[in-house]
């Protein structure tokens, strides 16, 4: 197994060590101290990398019994005794072990690519109908499930933090934050604006339409990255909660709308019965996008987010998902494209978020 020297980080300072199995070893000593509890928050934080640590040696564990496991098999099929029925039992078992070895390790290579800090956050996601009118607002919501599709695949979890629903089908806008490790770094490749082209469900004459949405993403960022909100920079409006939620929501103003005055921001919460939680989320939110903001600002490129990513219209998309007359979706940045529209659909993500990982490192 390759030796992976480096220097990790935590709370305590920096160890320098040979390998990943020797600094869990340090965090494990750490962990039995007896005053290792007298600091909560530093001791969750610690507990925390360690089981991150401790998940992203997994695949390499698994990769190293398979390649036992191979070099098992093939120690038996050099076996000039075995049997000719054997012999071709045990080819077919190669030939299904080797293959398996090669998924994993494409699978572990694509998460190698996921080098930047951020890259294993949670990722708030914000899709926003563009031109097409109610045929926008119904793409819109069809992106929604998508995108909670491909989360459900990856055992991810999706909570919606804030919905502005379609004036008659639809969703207008909605923010939702996915919950994974490294769900920012597989997301972002999301950013930019998606184009459907297919005869409108809501066109009496059975017309083919053309729609797009825009796709934002950004990390959500740990509590230990210090973004200093003054309180009286912040105007904090308080709503009456529109669309799904049931009564309560619509009784009640829970809902939380906070406004950043420096830089203009707005970030609004209304999933929760109670306004201190939504006020909760959305200040989390809201320390997310200008967390972001300045990053962008230090990079001197804002290309991806809020005034530089472009009208949500023809000649801005990113992918296309053609309906009618044929059916396919392609990604304008990489040229992958697939004639499974259904399967994309219903969450398969992965090839075109691999794809422009890819292009993204040979650039």
């Amino acid at each position: 197994m390759p030796v992976l020297k480096t220097g990790w980080i935590n709370s305590g300072g920096i160890f320098e060590v040979d390998t990943k199995e020797e600094y869990i070893r340090k965090l494990e000593e750490k962990t039995h101290q007896s005053d290792f509890w007298s600091n909560p928050p530093e001791a969750q934080k610690t507990i925390q990398e360690l089981n991150t640590l401790k998940e992203s040696l997994t695949p390499w564990y698994h990769l190293k019994k398979e390649f036992e496991e191979l070099q098992t098999l093939l120690e038996l099929q050099r076996d000039v005794g075995v049997h000719p029925e054997e012999e071709k039992i045990l080819f077919s078992e190669i030939e299904d072990k080797i293959k398996s070895l090669e998924k994993d390790i494409r699978s572990l290579d694509f998460r190698l690519k996921l080098s930047q800090p951020e890259d294993k956050n949670n990722a708030i996601v914000t899709l926003h109908a563009g031109a097409g009118g109610t045929e926008a607002c119904d793409w819109c919501e069809m992106l929604l499930r998508m995108y909670r599709r491909w989360a459900e695949k990856k055992t991810y979890k999706t909570v919606i933090t804030d919905i502005l629903p379609g004036d008659e089908a639809g969703i207008k806008s909605i923010t939702f934050l996915i919950q994974g490790n490294y769900a920012y770094g597989y997301l972002k490749s999301e950013i930019g604006v998606h184009r459907l082209v297919r005869i409108s469900p809501f066109d009496a004459n059975k017309r083919r339409h053309t729609s797009f949405v825009s796709c934002d993403v950004i990390p959500e960022i740990e509590e230990e990255i210090r973004i200093e909100i003054k309180p009286e920079e912040l105007r904090i409006d308080t709503f009456r909660a529109s669309g799904h939620g049931g009564q309560h929501l619509q009784k009640t103003d829970s809902a939380v709308r906070i406004t950043h005055l420096p830089t203009g921001l707005i970030v609004q919460c209304q999933n929760e019965r109670s306004q201190y939680r939504n006020k909760t989320t959305a200040l989390k939110i809201l320390k997310a996008r200008l967390y972001e903001l300045e990053h962008e600002k230090k990079r001197a490129a804002l290309e991806k987010h809020y005034n530089e990513k472009g009208e949500i219209a023809w000649g801005n998309q990113i992918r296309s998902y053609i309906f009618m007359p044929y059916q396919m979706v392609k990604d304008h940045r990489t040229g992958l494209e697939t004639g499974k529209i259904d399967t994309v659909m219903d969450g398969e993500l992965d090839q075109f978020i691999e794809a422009y990982l890819e292009r993204q490192i040979t650039k």
